[in-house]
């Protein structure tokens, strides 16, 4: 009689299982950012709280908090410089994205990634904007070699970056997972996902299937995204606003110099070569026949003076 009671008890509790999918649906939801925004905006009355717009799904909690910490504090003085660099190429960067059907706020993984440096390096030679490994960059297009380095270029980059991030999605079916897999590589990320037989990048993350830095990547996005929407409100005014990039596009032959070409629009070297950041040597080697450059918007005459005065 007792152990029929048992197994009458066991399985009512099998009853009440509920799959993980229905379980989570019956969790009450947190509060939405809006709503913790309003808070903040409330008790900050001198602050004038706007609506937001979020086009990838948002999660506020511990590993998030941390890092919207971290970025007000010991990271303040890195993130108000990514802020600021944001503003000249962000907006590249978003119609890209739009155009490519992506959502926009994918731009903000560029400010992880590199901070908008164009030039940055990693500890495991990721370069460029979008931080491309050169075997990954090369699949998706991206020429490497003794003077040229597309990785660097943020046009070429973006879009061989909106590429990538789409055959992430279609294997990945979830942002955040197509986040984690371009921090970790996508086989890495296969492996685990077969392994603890879940898509959900908490519980992987959780359940130790995801290096650190991955596992604090998705956290970093979410981060950024909600302070850079509303940067007064976590204490970043007064930021510098740069022009989002504007030129012309001009073919030269090879032996260009972009200092010497810089003299003569009237503009440093180093502005010049931010524009052309993929030309790893300043110049284009002689051998080369001809190559395309960005310059100053309006400044085409002047080039052709410059290559009419350095004709062979």
């Amino acid at each position: 009689m007792f152990s029929q009671l048992c197994l009458s008890f066991i399985l009512s509790l099998q009853i009440i299982v509920l799959p993980i999918s229905q379980a989570l649906a019956a969790v009450p939801p947190q509060k939405t950012l809006e709503e913790r925004l309003k808070a903040r905006a409330q008790r900050a009355p001198a602050t004038k709280f706007t609506s937001l717009i979020f086009d990838l799904p948002l999660t506020y909690n511990k590993k998030v908090s941390f890092w919207i910490s971290y970025f007000q504090s010991k990271g303040k003085n890195w993130f108000r410089d990514w802020l600021e660099r944001s503003s000249k190429y962000m907006p590249f960067i978003q119609k890209e994205l739009k155009n490519a059907g992506l959502p926009q706020d994918l731009a903000f993984m560029v400010m992880i990634e590199s901070g908008f440096l164009p030039t940055a390096v990693s500890h495991a030679n990721a370069v460029g904007p979008w931080q491309f490994m050169q075997a990954t960059g090369e699949r998706y297009g991206l020429k490497v070699n003794s003077w040229l380095d597309e990785r660097r270029d943020l046009k070429k980059s973006t879009l061989a970056a909106i590429r990538y991030i789409q055959d992430l999605y279609q294997e990945f079916g979830s942002w955040y997972l197509v986040a984690a897999s371009y921090n970790m590589g996508e086989n890495g990320l296969r492996r685990q996902i077969v392994k603890r037989q879940t898509r959900d990048f908490w519980t992987l993350s959780q359940s130790g299937a995801l290096p650190q830095e991955t596992m604090d990547y998705v956290p970093k996005i979410l981060a950024v995204m909600m302070i850079a929407k509303s940067p007064a409100l976590y204490g970043f005014r007064d930021l510098a606003q740069f022009e989002p990039l504007d030129y012309d596009i001009v073919s030269v032959p090879g032996g260009t110099d972009l200092a010497n070409l810089a003299t003569k629009l009237g503009v440093t070297t180093k502005s010049l070569k931010d524009l052309n950041a993929e030309l790893t040597l300043g110049y284009i080697p002689s051998r080369i026949e001809s190559h395309t450059i960005r310059v100053p918007k309006g400044s085409i005459n002047l080039v052709a003076q410059y290559l009419e005065g350095h004709k062979k």
